[in-house]
């Protein structure tokens, strides 16, 4: 039940009772009518900005199309109060039993409250991590994948049918260079002193990967050129590192439902088809593009290349995908990924990139907007950086990976719900610090803490109103006498709850699931303050002496709950049953 939604259609429909009176004129756009709640909770429950967005296409005064709402909705049985606030917005106040039903809702639902059909079913491509396969995720991947993860988790409880894809960078001479590292490890496993000069990976992960080369062919490559054993020890040491870094990702829940290589876009024809795509819409031509910006002329050399016009799909200039030499340049292959996932049928596609691929977002917009002649949307999110501090200091790199903190030294200090939870605190694309001590803390300055502390605190009332015989099952208390939950500070409480159904699906739309975090803060935040009321108001304690109220009362805090353990789940975070 999605009060905010219901109360929409209401406005709407006394907007169109107002027309058919020529009070309102027809044919006026209601698109941007929208009912929320207010910036000030002090003004009302919920707020429409009905007569603001009319005014100027209605040729009329905001007050006035207010007050003739106004005199409609004051029809309302539910609404208990209609008010005009500033220039013409509208404040409502809304009757108990409207909360009072909203925890019966919570209840009879469980977990799938705020379910939605938003999605219609639309299938949703969201690409994540795809961090090269050249050793363990470190910390920036990190943040990358529990968003990726929690927006496609996201997605699906607002009804897309969603794909969580990674793509293999395996095309690339990183690769090569893996397998020259590993080829270093296994010269090691035989015995030999060796060196790795600038540019190979020196970290202690490529050891056992050494090891196991020397156990499949034992000396066949010792002392050989590359031309005996690059090809095979590249693909060994990529099937090494996909395993590592899929047992990254169940680290932290993650499972991928498919992984793409770039190796496969190449000898195969994917990139012709693309760029000939590309080519029969015009796009595709040979020409010198300008020297890029701050460029003295003596530091450029204009070359022919073959070039996508990506300006006409909103780029800011125009993209090589050929080399003056013959050979494909790195956007390339990246045009014929995105064209296999609109080939695939996808109806909406997300790449969650680093923030260091910021300057890649417009020509990656612009080929799939040319790819699917503008039918498939991109979204690119970007995950801004992670500091990481311990003791006040920032935290040391990692001996195993050899240049920086992984995602497994970063989950070994912490577990895999608090480093979900503190990863999703801030929006992507703001920076975020990660103090190992302030994550730990049993405060209210730590978020995840607080509100695991809530569900716990629930958990332990239907304990003691267990003990107390006091029948406290989901379908009991959803038959309660929820009338005698009339306190202001408990209805500010279901209030918040209705709020829930909405969050998630202005959530889903805008792909922003750190707001799912900060509910939760403030969910928490909602009910500890009742909680701690409770201690000067015995009136608002759980537990009371008729077993009715009690039931009502205990039905508030289950029913929050309910949706903090929905939103834990969207986030991958496993609700705490009590806290240690």
């Amino acid at each position: 039940m999605n009060l905010f939604a219901q109360m929409r259609v209401r406005v709407l429909q006394d907007l169109e009772a107002l027309q058919a009176r020529g009070v309102l004129p027809e044919g006026l756009s209601m698109d941007n009518v929208a009912v929320e709640p207010p910036r000030d909770p002090a003004h009302g429950d919920m707020a429409t900005n009905a007569a603001m967005v009319l005014a100027k296409p209605a040729g009329m005064k905001p007050r006035d199309i207010a007050q003739a709402l106004a005199d409609e909705l004051g029809r309302d049985p539910r609404v208990t109060s209609v008010e005009i606030a500033g220039p013409g917005f509208l404040n409502l106040r809304l009757a108990p039993v409207v909360w009072q039903e909203v925890v019966g809702d919570v209840l009879s639902k469980g977990t799938a409250f705020g379910r939605s059909d938003l999605g219609g079913g639309k299938k949703v491509m969201v690409e994540f991590v795809s961090a090269n396969p050249t050793g363990p995720l470190h910390v920036g991947h990190t943040r990358g994948a529990v968003f990726g993860d929690a927006l496609a988790s996201l997605l699906d409880f607002t009804g897309f049918d969603v794909t969580r894809e990674y793509y293999i960078n395996d095309g690339g001479a990183q690769v090569d260079v893996l397998a020259r590292s590993v080829y270093l490890r296994y010269l090691e496993a035989h015995g030999q002193e060796v060196a790795f000069e600038d540019g190979t990976y020196p970290g202690d992960y490529l050891i056992e990967v050494g090891k196991a080369l020397k156990e499949k062919v034992g000396d066949a490559y010792v002392d050989k050129g590359e031309q005996f054993w690059l090809d095979e020890v590249r693909s060994f040491g990529i099937d090494a590192m996909m395993d590592l870094i899929r047992a990254d990702l169940a680290q932290l829940g993650i499972k991928m439902d498919s992984f793409f290589s770039e190796k496969s876009l190449y000898g195969t024809g994917l990139i012709e088809s693309a760029i000939h795509s590309l080519d029969d819409k015009g796009l595709i031509y040979e020409g010198v593009l300008e020297p890029p910006k701050g460029k003295k002329p003596d530091d450029w050399e204009p070359r022919e290349q073959t070039l996508f016009k990506s300006t006409e799909h909103g780029d800011d200039v125009d993209r090589p995908v050929k080399k003056s030499d013959g050979a494909w340049t790195y956007f390339a292959p990246d045009i014929a990924y995105h064209y296999d996932k609109v080939q695939r049928g996808f109806d909406q596609l997300i790449d969650v990139f680093g923030a260091d691929h910021g300057g890649y977002v417009k020509r990656m917009k612009a080929a799939v907007s040319a790819l699917s002649e503008g039918r498939v949307p991109l979204d690119v999110k970007l995950t801004q950086l992670v500091k990481l501090y311990k003791n006040g200091e920032p935290f040391k790199m990692s001996k195993r990976a050899g240049t920086f903190v992984t995602l497994r030294d970063v989950v070994d200090q912490v577990g895999p719900d608090v480093t979900r939870f503190v990863m999703l605190t801030r929006k992507n694309d703001a920076s975020l610090d990660f103090d190992f001590d302030k994550v730990l803390e049993q405060s209210r300055e730590n978020p995840v803490f607080y509100v695991q502390y809530a569900h716990a605190r629930v958990n332990s009332v239907l304990r003691k109103a267990r003990e107390a015989d006091v029948a406290v099952t989901d379908a009991d208390l959803a038959a309660a006498d929820l009338t005698k939950l009339d306190h202001p500070a408990e209805l500010a409480l279901a209030g918040k709850l209705a709020e829930w159904p909405r969050l998630v699906e202005t959530a889903a739309r805008s792909n922003e699931p750190h707001r799912i975090a900060f509910y939760l803060y403030e969910l928490a935040g909602d009910f500890h303050g009742l909680w701690n009321r409770g201690n000067e108001v015995p009136e608002l304690r759980f537990l009371q002496d008729d077993v009715a109220t009690s039931q009502a009362k205990i039905a508030l805090a289950r029913a929050a709950a309910v949706v903090i353990a929905a939103g834990l789940g969207i986030l991958g975070v496993e609700p705490a049953e009590e806290m240690r």
